[in-house]
């Protein structure tokens, strides 16, 4: 199952995700409930945590929804087109936005850095703020006023929390997993605040930091995919083109540190919660590596198998 948030005639609802349409989840279940005489209701759902596994007390009813539609010919009159509506972040307003640095050897290597082993080293976590820097689907990449010139694309698989846990062993890891969805970790690649500063040792690691930090930084979507549609996240292709030029082209089984191991990590201190969004880092494309960076008038394609395509044009900060 994939599901979206979605906004249309100034209402937020919440639609089974098909790339091009939509169909709004209590309308689905209409459709089911007549053609098998079952009486399933989604109309009562809220959250979309409500619908997603492992905890949400609708998603077994919708799986099976999501799966009937699959397999048939849905008429238009159930189809909204994604084009006419608003895709939001599928989280609302996640409590948590974790991303992972140097996920991919093949990444560090590009960055003037030694290729790592997972034997050898930890997962490298930070955070953004997820009010300000989560960024809808098709809303627009801000070109920051305070750095415009080195801005950077860097296509991550996120994963959704569905299920309160500390301590979390990598083999029990996916247990607490929602789903997925496609992020990208827009990054500011020469942030100097205060060029006058006094040199301190740690500068270069806050200025990388910082440079994380802009607004509209972390746009997030257009969908989350249910385990039941990506059994296995570490099998799913990643491609990000700018402008239609294919500039990402990867797969996450190439990740150091794979989906469990970066849950497993967290948690030891720190409790997930549902709705919590981890990135688990971007591979080996990025646009520093050619001294190729983002301005107005561009547009991102991230794309990630079995999940969607995130479209994000790019505008100057007003």
């Amino acid at each position: 199952m994939r599901i979206s948030r979605y906004e249309q005639n100034e209402e937020v609802k919440l639609g089974f995700y098909s790339d091009s349409y939509l169909v709004e989840v209590s309308a689905g279940a209409s459709a089911f409930n007549k053609a098998n005489g079952t009486s399933i209701d989604l109309s009562s759902a809220s959250c979309i945590l409500e619908l997603l596994p492992p905890e949400g007390r609708l998603a077994d009813d919708a799986e099976q929804v999501a799966s009937w539609l699959t397999d048939q010919q849905i008429s238009d009159d159930l189809k909204t087109c994604c084009d006419d509506v608003q895709l939001l972040v599928p989280i609302a307003r996640p409590n948590k936005l974790f991303l992972l640095a140097g996920n991919y050897s093949a990444h560090v290597q590009e960055g003037g850095e030694q290729g790592i082993e997972r034997a050898e080293t930890f997962p490298y976590v930070f955070m953004k703020p997820p009010t300000t820097t989560l960024t809808h689907p098709g809303q627009p990449i801000q070109i920051p006023k305070v750095n415009p010139d080195e801005i950077d694309w860097e296509l991550e698989l996120a994963v959704v929390i569905g299920k309160r846990g500390k301590h979390i062993q990598e083999a029990d890891a996916l247990d607490y997993v929602a789903g997925y969805t496609v992020i990208n970790d827009i990054s500011d690649r020469a942030y100097h605040p205060f060029p006058q500063r006094k040199e301190r040792s740690r500068d270069a690691f806050f200025d990388w930091m910082h440079g994380k930090w802009h607004d509209s930084f972390c746009p997030c979507g257009p969908c989350i995919a249910t385990p039941v549609t990506v059994p296995d996240p570490q099998a799913l292709e990643l491609k990000l083109s700018l402008n239609e030029e294919l500039r990402q082209d990867s797969t996450t089984a190439l990740q150091v540190f794979p989906v469990a191991a970066v849950i497993e990590f967290i948690s030891q201190s720190v409790t997930l919660e549902p709705g919590d969004i981890i990135s688990t880092g971007t591979p080996d494309g990025v646009g520093k590596t050619t001294g190729t960076f983002i301005q107005e008038g561009d547009t991102l394609h991230a794309s990630i198998s079995q999940i969607g395509t995130l479209t994000s044009p790019v505008v100057n900060e007003s």
